[in-house]
């Protein structure tokens, strides 16, 4: 192949499969992140997520979603597994809703910050709840090899039956730094309400969950969607700054 016609394919691929930079905004007003009617207020990688009109467990199995044709919601792809979601922009103190619907048996996590998971899964009819079941605090990890710690249940089972529509109202505040750098107060969730029922408060979260994003803390971060657990889909998803 000549060198200019090899070069200029090479450009070409890399145009298109570099992954689209997004500047480090944070979150000063109220951002609806699907208002737009697609992923362009999410940062790349975007894996197999897609917008869809809304969603339902499928007729013949109940272990999957499908979905009609749309842009109000964003569903994790046909195989229900894939890349993690990631907002544009990022945030500190926040309060924010998010509408959520999993398949049976499916598990998925909202990380605040991109660090600090709220569980997703079918905990439908449980009723020994433990750190792990939907909206749990999700156990820390431990450092220099030290075991997990720290997962929170929620006060009571909330959820309800799997493809039906659940919400999330959470107040969050982001951990606390000194003029050097040096963490001085930990994150903490203020409150968590599912489906109308608070299930937590007042609960300091001392590091990072394990599966998250970043292991360092920060004073501002990404809002994360797990997408490799399970079938998932999440709607009306909006952040609004603390005072």
């Amino acid at each position: 192949m000549h060198s200019r016609f090899r070069s200029i394919i090479v450009g070409v691929l890399t145009l298109v499969l570099a992954p689209t930079l997004v500047s480090a905004e944070t979150l000063s007003a109220p951002v609806d992140l699907f208002s737009t009617g697609d992923l362009t207020q999410c940062r790349a990688p975007l894996g197999d997520w897609l917008m869809a009109g809304d969603v339902a467990l499928a007729p013949d199995d109940e272990k999957r979603l499908v979905w009609t044709e749309g842009n109000a919601v964003a569903v994790n792809g046909d195989k229900g597994k894939t890349a993690d979601l990631h907002s544009a922009v990022e945030h500190g103190d926040v309060q924010l809703h998010v509408e959520f619907a999993v398949a049976k048996g499916s598990n998925s996590g909202i990380y605040l910050m991109s660090r600090y998971e709220i569980q997703v899964l079918d905990s439908w009819g449980k009723t020994e709840l433990k750190y792990s079941d939907c909206g749990g605090i999700y156990e820390q990890t431990g450092k220099n090899g030290a075991p997990s710690h720290g997962g929170v249940a929620p006060k009571v089972n909330a959820s309800k039956k799997p493809g039906e529509w659940q919400v999330f109202d959470i107040t969050f505040r982001a951990p606390r730094f000194d003029e050097k750098g040096k963490k001085i107060k930990d994150a903490e969730f203020v409150k968590v309400v599912l489906n109308g029922q608070v299930i937590h408060e007042n609960e300091p979260v001392t590091g990072p969950t394990r599966s998250g994003t970043y292991t360092d803390e920060q004073a501002t971060g990404p809002l994360m969607f797990q997408g490799d657990h399970g079938p998932v889909a999440y709607r009306n998803v909006r952040l609004e700054p603390l005072k």
